[in-house]
Formats: structure tokens, sequence, C-alpha cells
């Protein structure tokens, strides 16, 4: 089992803490929270080490999971890869992309391995349909939030759209060409809504709004692509995959047939993919642990963190233009 220690114990940081205890693959050491009052109250509540340094932690530990605000990820990064440390990040990996640049090379000089908690990628629904997303050429998603005070120290780019960026370029195996981009601050000093359109060298086009002054929780993403269209709903876990194929001579009588005007005929058939529920949390940390064991690359690597922020952060700047 790898020792695990946890850097932050706000509310993510206790979820994380809960995780790693019943996790079979790792033996949870402690966890550091620079709020003393906040850190003496999670130790008393749930009985996990509390460390008062956190150079104690990381010498205790083989891999500390960072879940602090994101303004602090660099630094203590920078301290958990040079110690010889595996590490395990929330999203955004750093404020900047230089700082995520500046990690890899330090996490490669040491030989560490670290991955990024862009969850979604182990989203059940998600998971069921990734595999048939070939080539999409359009993608639309849309991620609405009810109003949480919790989060809106950062702009609602890298607070939720970043969640869909990192998906949608999990899928599009292009270089990013073009982005234009509006915000607006309703309710806080940085953008509460958001919209980015983001254009592929190779054609593909995504248009991703996110919200965090919604009346109702949306997480809904859909993609079309070439005889085929495949929608997940990440909230309620469930997905659909309608194909269109060459319609057979005799089709059933209750087959759905489409014809264009060159008088093609297309067959349509619909997919519910089953979906294996999962916590996905515990999974990403799971299957850290797998390629820290086994030597593999994570799922969601450093790199990947890096160029979605990279692309988070040219959908801020658009903001502006």
């Amino acid at each position: 089992m790898l020792k695990a220690g946890v850097l932050g114990a706000g509310h993510l940081g206790k979820i994380h803490l809960k995780l790693l205890k019943q996790s079979e693959e790792y033996e949870l050491i402690g966890f550091y929270d620079a709020n003393k009052e906040n850190a003496e109250k999670v130790n008393s509540e749930f009985g996990y080490k509390m460390f008062e340094n956190l150079d104690e932690l990381i010498a205790e530990c083989d891999m500390i999971d960072v879940v602090t605000p994101t303004l602090s990820h660099f630094e203590v990064a920078k301290k958990v890869i040079s110690a010889g440390k595996h590490l395990f990040i929330e999203k955004p990996i750093t404020n900047t992309f230089e700082e995520a640049e500046e990690l890899i090379e330090l996490a490669s000089k040491h030989k560490v391995k670290g991955q990024v908690g862009h969850v979604e990628r182990f989203n059940p629904a998600f998971q069921a349909v990734s595999d048939r997303i070939e080539n999409p050429m359009f993608i639309e998603a849309h991620r609405l939030a009810e109003f949480n005070p919790r989060g809106t120290d950062v702009p609602v780019v890298l607070d939720l759209m970043i969640h869909d960026i990192d998906a949608v370029l999990s899928v599009v195996k292009s270089d990013v060409k073009k982005i234009n981009a509006s915000g607006v601050a309703v309710i806080s000093d940085t953008p509460d809504i958001a919209n980015a359109r983001i254009e592929f060298e190779n054609g593909c086009v995504a248009n991703l709004t996110a919200s965090r002054i919604s009346m109702k929780n949306m997480r809904k993403s859909r993609f079309f692509q070439k005889d085929a269209y495949i929608s997940v709903d990440f909230l309620e876990k469930k997905c659909e995959v309608v194909k269109m194929k060459d319609a057979p001579k005799k089709p059933d009588d209750f087959a759905m047939i489409l014809q264009n005007a060159e008088g093609v005929k297309k067959q349509i058939y619909f997919d519910n993919p089953e979906v294996s529920l999962n916590n996905a949390i515990l999974d990403e940390l799971e299957s850290f642990a797998d390629a820290i064991n086994n030597d593999k690359e994570p799922v969601v690597t450093m790199q990947q963190g890096a160029k979605a922020l990279k692309v988070a952060n040219q959908v801020i700047a658009g903001f502006n233009l």
C-alpha cells in the first residue's frame, strides 16, 4: 500500500481523506492544513492524524494529494516533487501555464509521477462512451450550477468550464486554432457566466457554456460526428448513442429511415450503453496508485492538465478583447 498524505482539509480535502482512508491501495498517513483551527476540528471529528508541519508529512509519505486553493498549488507541488514524492493535484494544475511547465520539468528531473484531478474523465457516463467518440466535428457543452460562494474567488472558467475543456481536449486529436469568448461578472469580481467557441485545426468546433448563477444544475455534453450523435449527462450519469447506417433494402416496419435530397437512405439506431456507477474521485485516486505501482502513464497527466489550463486562460484572456 502506498503511504498517502493530504494537503488541505477543506470541503473537497475531507472527501479525499475519507476515500484514501477506505481505499485498499493507500495507507492514509495524515494531513496538513495551514488553517490550524480547521485542522484541529478535522482531527477531533474524524481522527485523521494532523501534522503541524508540511515537510514532516511529505517525509512520511510516498504520495501527496494536494487539495488546496489554486494559488498555492505551484509552491506546495514544487516542494512535494523536489522531495521525490508522487503528486496528485486538484484541477486546475496551477495558476499559470508557465508554472505548470516548470512542475512538469521538475517531475521529469526527479522521476516522479503526477496526476491532475480532472474527475469528469472518471464519470461513468463519459467512460461508457468515450471510446465511441471518434473524430467529433461539433461539440456542445453546458455546465450550469446554482450559486455557491465557495469557488467564486476564481473565474467560472477555472471553476467549472475547465472540466469540459479537458474532456473535449481528450477526444479531439487536433491543436486549438482559434478561441472566441465572452464572460459576464454578475455577483462576483470575476465572470460568473461564460461562453467559449473553440476552433481546432481539423475543423472541429466546441461551443462551451458555464454558469454558476443558474436556477438549476446541469452538466451535459453532446458530440456530433460522421453518422453518429453521442450525448453525455455527467450529472444524471446517463448517455445515449444515436447512429446512422445505410438503410437495408427491406427495412423493418418500425425502422426509422431518413432520406436526403440525393435519395440516400439511412436507418437510425438508438443505443444506451450500460453505465457502471462508481465513485469517480476514488477511481481517479486508485488509478493513480496503479500508475505508480505499475509504472504506467496516469490517466490525466500533468501535461494534459497544463494543456487544459492553457486553453482556459486563453478563454479568460478573450473576455477582454
